[in-house]
């Protein structure tokens, strides 16, 4: 058992591949900084505004789905209160006989 893991630790060494390791400035730390936040601000002003665009959209679907069923509604309403009033009409005739 303890040499499976001596020889695992041996043939990571060995093979894994070699880190990179930059040297910067602090000023170019800030500056690498400063673009990533940049990046990042730019990214989500972006998002934002496609959000705010489909939020948009979908009321503006909304409202014209509103629109059309009142317009439904009104356009049957006559038609029920006829149907009300040819009902109340039979009911009158059917206590005069």
């Amino acid at each position: 058992m303890y040499t499976l893991l001596f020889d695992t630790l041996v043939a990571d060494s060995f093979f894994s591949p070699m880190r990179t390791i930059y040297v910067v400035s602090d000023s170019q730390l800030e500056e690498i900084k400063h673009k990533q936040r940049q990046e990042e601000l730019d990214n989500l002003e972006a998002s934002r505004k496609r959000l705010e665009e489909n939020y948009q959209s979908r009321i503006k679907i909304l409202d014209e789905r509103q629109h059309e069923l009142q317009e439904e509604l009104k356009a049957l309403a006559p038609a029920e209160k006829k149907t009300e009033l040819f009902a109340e009409g039979t009911e009158k005739c059917a206590v005069k006989a």
